[in-house]
C-alpha cells in the first residue's frame, strides 16, 4: 500500500482456509535530524501532519466495529475456523472435544510435529463481507496488520470507506479484528486468481479517486504489516 513498502514473509501453505465448527462435533535507512534553534518549531510542525481528532466513545470496539446482525467468533491458527453462536458456541467446541477420544489422540501426535503454535480470537469488521464458500481455482492473500494502540475505530472508519474500492472483482473476502491474543491486529483476507490478477487489481486502486487519500491516512496507524500467499487444501470450503 502507501510508498508501495511491504513486508512479505514468504508463501505460507495455509490449511483450510475457512472450515465451520459445528458444535456437534467435532531499515529503510534511518534519517537522524540535528539540533538546532529551529527544533522546537519543526517538531511543532511535524506534529501537525498527524493531528486527528477522535471523538470520545464509550463502547467497545467490538461494540462498534463488530456486524450487528451476527453472532459469528472466528478462530485464525492459519486455519480460519468460524464459530456461529460466538463465545458460547467455542465454549462448546471445546467440551465436546475435550472428551473426544479421537481428537485427543490427535492432538497427542500433532504436539510432536510442532516448534510453535498461536491462535487469535477475532471478531469481523461490519463492513466487509462475509466469508462464504467460493470456487476456485484461487489464491489468498492474508494481510495483517499491526496497529498502534487506540488507533482501532479510526482504522475502522477509513476503512468502511476504502473497501469500496476493492469489490470490483469480488476479491475481498473478510476482515477481522482481533479480541483475544496479540491486540490492536487486523487481518485482511483477499481471494485472487493468480499473482498477476493481485497485481492488476491492487494497482488499479491507484487510479480510482480517493485511494491514495485514506491510505495516506491509514498508514501512520500502523505499526507493523505482513503479506501471506496462501493455497488452500482441498477440504476448504474456499477454493
Amino acid at each position: 500500500m502507501a510508498a508501495r513498502v511491504l513486508r512479505a514473509r514468504g508463501a505460507a501453505w495455509a490449511g483450510g482456509l475457512l472450515q465451520r465448527a459445528a458444535p456437534c462435533s467435532l531499515l529503510p535507512r534511518l534519517r537522524t535530524w540535528t539540533s538546532s534553534s529551529n527544533r522546537s518549531r519543526e517538531d511543532s510542525w511535524l506534529k501537525s501532519l498527524f493531528v486527528r481528532k477522535v471523538d470520545p466513545r464509550k463502547d467497545a470496539h467490538s461494540n462498534l466495529l463488530a456486524k450487528k446482525e451476527t453472532s459469528n467468533l472466528y478462530k485464525l491458527q492459519f486455519h480460519l475456523w468460524r464459530y456461529e453462536g460466538g463465545y458460547p458456541a467455542l465454549t462448546e467446541v471445546m467440551n465436546k472435544l475435550r472428551e473426544n477420544k479421537e481428537f485427543l489422540e490427535f492432538r497427542k501426535a500433532r504436539s510432536d510435529m510442532l516448534l510453535s503454535r498461536k491462535n487469535q480470537l477475532l471478531l469481523e469488521f461490519s463492513f466487509w463481507n462475509e466469508p462464504v464458500p467460493r470456487s476456485g481455482p484461487n489464491i489468498y492473500e492474508l494481510r495483517s496488520y499491526q496497529l498502534r494502540p487506540g488507533t482501532m475505530i479510526e482504522w475502522g472508519n477509513y476503512w468502511a470507506r476504502a473497501i469500496r474500492f476493492r469489490q470490483d472483482g469480488n476479491e475481498a473476502v473478510g476482515g477481522f479484528f482481533s479480541q483475544i491474543g496479540q491486540l490492536y491486529m487486523v487481518h485482511h483476507l483477499w481471494a485472487y486468481r493468480d499473482l498477476q490478477t493481485r497485481e492488476d487489481i491492487r494497482n488499479a486502486a491507484w487510479h480510482k479517486h480517493g485511494w491514495e487519500e485514506l491510505v495516506y491516512y491509514t498508514v501512520p496507524l500502523i505499526q507493523e504489516m505482513e503479506s501471506r500467499i496462501m493455497i488452500p487444501l482441498k477440504t476448504s470450503p474456499l477454493q
